[in-house]
């Protein structure tokens, strides 16, 4: 496989065993003792134990930190900020899915502030707030094709307080180097491969479709799902694929990268259920995906009209873009409803519907939303009643 250096929005190195490449990334940063930060269950993984090994041969003295669970908190965070402390460390190495990326990040961030980690949420300019100069550099390796974080300027982190996911900001958070390696992604399970490229999807889809002028972003968008649309089912069907593996990293750095325009309610009504009832953030986009599509319909059926054409998909109409979404989700073998994954009673709803309308995704929909709306969708998703 061919190997590529990027520079679009950051550093990437990108091909197969660039992970060979982790200790000049930290020499290029002047990182020479890097808190290496992943979840819990890639802690103990060889491939965290041969990255490592990578580092600790070429003298970078490397600290491991892997408390970190899969819908990260606060307190992952900040007890990832007391272990870079301790052990006097001057970067990070965020390895691993959406949750080892988003505490990597945020730890790299508040290593060196005073405020708590909420007074940075994505408000207004809340990030000004910030000490620049005492961010430490980041070194960001995906081992999952979703969530884009290696190539976003946001970490998203669940305030254990108030039961609420914040988004938090700084134009920092954007890794100085990142490695796309389709090798540690190989062993992904079909499932989680899934769901994770379902979030991806999400993302460049929903970017695509948020209002504004980005021409830029709804570029990257569109190629972002041709790719998926390409390559998703053959690398769940066939993990070993490495060319299937790669371009599904690609298109999700490409998602992150494009929702800079904007995401939409399909995040808004992902990120109350991922936080309340700890689903996959990835399982709620899929699940939620055609129901925000049908509710929007009347504002964006001429985009999606124009994804059916880059896409060249036999029907190119809006509800042929509808069926193709069904259809991928039926192939990737995920439910239709909300009911299939959270029981009713389980299902605080009032609650959620005002989580979503507060969630900064909102803001990007399409159409102008309100908590009867929300709940509307909430609604549609346990019934699976597309409008």
């Amino acid at each position: 496989m061919q190997k590529y250096n990027w520079n679009y929005p950051t550093t990437m190195w990108v091909g197969e065993n660039r992970i060979n490449d982790i200790a000049l990334a930290c020499k290029n940063l002047n990182i020479l003792k890097p808190l290496f930060v992943t979840d819990k269950g890639l802690g103990e993984s060889e491939i965290v134990k041969k990255t490592i090994s990578i580092l600790k041969n070429e003298k970078i003295n490397v600290e491991l930190f892997s408390d970190v669970v899969g819908n990260p908190t606060g307190t992952n965070v900040n007890q990832g900020v007391e272990c870079f402390r301790k052990n006097s460390c001057d970067g990070v190495i965020a390895f691993g899915g959406g949750s080892g990326l988003d505490v990597g990040k945020a730890i790299a961030f508040m290593s060196g502030q005073t405020l708590p980690i909420w007074d940075f949420e994505d408000v207004g300019d809340n990030w000004t707030k910030a000490n620049s100069d005492k961010i430490a550099p980041i070194i960001a390796v995906p081992t999952t094709a979703g969530t884009g974080s290696e190539t976003g300027r946001a970490s998203v982190i669940l305030n254990e307080e108030t039961g609420v996911k914040n988004i938090i900001f700084h134009p920092k958070f954007l890794p100085s180097i990142v490695i796309l390696d389709p090798v540690l992604t190989l062993g992904l399970p079909g499932k989680i491969t899934a769901a994770t490229g379902m979030d991806a999807l999400a993302h460049n889809l929903e970017a695509f479709c948020a209002p504004g002028y980005h021409p830029m972003a709804d570029g990257i968008a569109l190629e972002g799902m041709k790719l998926i649309n390409k390559w998703l089912i053959e690398a769940v069907n066939n993990g070993s694929n490495l060319e299937a593996r790669m371009n599904m990293l690609t298109a999700a750095s490409m998602g992150s990268t494009a929702f800079q325009k904007g995401l939409g309610a399909i995040h808004s009504l992902s990120h109350p259920v991922n936080a309340l009832n700890n689903i996959h953030h990835g399982l709620s986009n899929a699940i939620f995906m055609p129901y925000v599509l049908t509710f929007n319909k009347d504002v964006i059926e001429d985009k999606i009209i124009k994804v059916c054409d880059y896409l060249e998909l036999k029907d190119r109409t809006f509800d042929g873009f509808i069926s193709w979404v069904l259809d991928l989700r039926k192939k990737l073998n995920m439910p239709h409803k909300l009911s299939e994954v959270i029981d009713e009673k389980d299902l605080k709803l009032d609650r959620l519907s005002k989580m979503a309308l507060e969630d900064p995704s909102t803001g990007g929909n399409p159409k102008k939303l309100t908590e009867s709306d929300m709940k509307l969708m909430y609604q549609h998703s346990m019934s699976g009643t597309l409008f």
